[in-house]
């Protein structure tokens, strides 16, 4: 009686301890679940600075898309963009920072920076990879445009204060590690509650007829039903029983929990951190430019070249056009202005873009190449740009066609090294040493480098000067001639190739000097020069000047081909009288 008692109070506690569980278990998954998300808000009463940056580290805070509201007076514009090009685009100017949360996920931890006052616009940076712009209001969901960490640009015109009022919602963590272990643990217990009550236990042994059958067999009266100790030992046996089976259920809801704990805890390990794997990224390299990037930049320089081509006007080009390729268009539309026959420059196009090539040199000057044929390409051009600087934008320093019949080295297009002219590591010959080769050759004929470099028909342009320069001799009786070919250092950029070579680009500047050999005679010159020198005859002499476009390809050291020169253009950008 007592035992059925134990056994009935045991199975209804059971019963209401797994209801309790069970109810805890399911709440965690429903009424008492966490918020999806949280939001964070910029505190006010701050410093007021003309940028603002967000750190990187806080659009993988939470993982998930973060959501950023912004209200500001008028236009602002917020751009985003690799880390270390936002801080050398912000330099010193005074700024705010959004550098992470408060304990409590409330708050936007603001830190300021003291500086300029004030910055150019960031707007039309090509820093940035996204922009957008907004007027009073702007809500921007923060997704990465490609691999690797990047950071946002806050900013009005780089002159009023940046938009303070900022708010950021993040994902919540919406784990509940313990809701599914404690539905099985509830389960299990109002399941072991239910069958104490409907299991009975068995008949003891000894209890039935058998031993007093015994006892009357051998004419002894049947022994007393025992009392005392051994009476106890039948309550304790029920005891026993419950014991177990409780001892069961401890046993199974402990492996259920321990086994969804493992798991759970498996689930939460935390992945390798996106900032620590761009950090090592950083460390071998980030190519300086993505490819939408790129492209944008590509087309923003062709329609300016485009422009000033068609309007004659050099003027046009300047945002957009720098160094030999600025010279060279702008003299030829002087000449073309006054000889209406003569050649204009080869289009830049952006369209039927071949290949990009982008240096993982992430200091500055920072140059990328494309190579494209567009309409009014007969050959591919090879076109070599270069930043000067964080707040200037890449310029076309050099648009080059490739030589007939030769074939563009491959180069990695996730980025690749740009060494120092002098730096002859791994190759055959230094970028200096290439393009002086290469001068060298183009000024005598019978050049030490003359069996060192590819010519024929991979290479016409040397056979093609050299005879030009020939030419020139010939039908200038009257006259001395010197020619020469002198490398421009500060031109010189190298590029290493898929095959441990390298790609050398650089200026040559190509005078041709003319003095008139008795006295009494007189030079001749063409049109085209004559529209720069003022005139077309001279008894004192004269000076034509060309600035050479050329790329020439290096092998790795050891290798025993010579080296190739794989693009050569010359424009004539001077002419004067001794």
């Amino acid at each position: 009686m007592i035992g059925n008692i134990l056994r009935f109070k045991t199975a209804v506690a059971l019963v209401l301890l797994g209801l309790l569980t069970l109810l805890a278990g399911i709440g965690q998954k429903t009424f008492w679940a966490p918020a999806e998300t949280v939001i964070a808000t910029a505190p006010s009463g701050g410093s007021a600075a003309p940028l603002t940056v967000f750190d990187e580290k806080l659009r993988t805070l939470h993982g998930g898309t973060v959501k950023i509201h912004i209200k500001g007076e008028g236009s602002f514009m917020l751009a985003s963009g690799r880390p270390d090009d936002v801080d050398a685009w912000v330099g010193k100017t005074a700024h705010n920072t959004v550098s992470g949360v408060s304990e409590d996920g409330k708050s936007l931890q603001l830190d300021h920076t003291d500086g300029e006052d004030s910055a150019p616009s960031p707007a039309g940076s090509d820093l940035w990879v996204t922009t957008e712009n907004a007027n009073g209001e702007l809500d921007y969901s923060w997704t990465a445009p490609a691999d690797g960490d990047w950071s946002l640009l806050l900013a009005a015109d780089g002159k009023k204060p940046a938009p303070a009022s900022i708010s950021m919602t993040f994902p919540n963590d919406t784990a509940t590690p313990w809701a599914i272990p404690l539905m099985v643990l509830g389960g299990l217990l109002v399941l072991a509650g239910v069958a104490l009550l409907v299991l009975k236990p068995k008949a003891r042994n000894g209890k039935g007829g058998g031993t007093a059958a015994g006892g009357a067999k051998d004419g002894l009266p049947a022994s007393p039903a025992p009392e005392g100790p051994e009476a106890k030992t039948g309550h304790t046996s029920q005891r026993t029983r419950a014991g177990s089976a409780g001892a069961a259920v401890a046993l199974l809801t402990a492996a259920a929990v321990g086994g969804t704990g493992v798991a759970a805890q498996a689930s939460q390990s935390p992945a390798p951190s996106p900032s620590a794997t761009s950090a090592a990224a950083q460390e071998s390299g980030t190519p300086v430019l993505v490819d939408a990037q790129f492209r944008r930049i590509l087309e923003q320089v062709a329609s300016a070249v485009n422009a000033g081509d068609a309007a004659k006007d050099a003027a046009k080009l300047a945002p957009r056009v720098g160094s030999t390729e600025l010279e060279v268009r702008k003299q030829n539309y002087k000449i073309r202005s006054s000889v209406g026959s003569y050649e204009p420059r080869m289009p830049v196009r952006a369209t039927k873009l071949l290949t990009t090539v982008v240096s993982n040199n992430r200091e500055w000057p920072r140059q990328v190449m494309a190579v494209t044929q567009g309409d009014g390409n007969v050959v591919p051009q090879l076109l070599t740009l270069v930043q000067a600087s964080a707040r200037e934008n890449y310029k076309l320093v050099g648009a080059t066609p490739l030589q007939p019949g030769t074939t563009f080295p491959g180069i990695n297009r996730g980025g690749t090294e740009t060494p120092a002219a002098s730096d002859k590591s791994g190759l055959l010959y230094s970028g200096e040493e290439a393009l002086s080769g290469l001068a060298d050759r183009l000024t005598k004929a019978d050049s030490s480098f003359k069996d060192k470099l590819a010519e024929g028909k991979s290479s016409p342009y040397i056979a093609d000067t050299l005879a030009y320069q020939k030419d020139v001799v010939a039908s200038g009786k009257n006259g001395k001639f010197a020619f020469s070919h002198k490398v421009d250092p500060a031109s010189t950029v190298v590029f290493r190739t898929a095959d441990g070579g390298a790609l050398v680009l650089g200026r040559l500047n190509f005078a041709l000097d003319g003095t008139p050999k008795n006295s009494g005679d007189k030079l001749t010159i063409g049109s085209d020069a004559a529209a720069l020198a003022g005139g077309k005859e001279t008894s004192t002499g004269m000076v034509l000047s060309f600035a050479e476009s050329v790329a020439v390809y290096v092998p790795p050291a050891g290798s025993q081909d010579p080296m190739k020169l794989v693009a050569a253009t010359r424009g004539l950008v001077g002419a004067k009288f001794k």
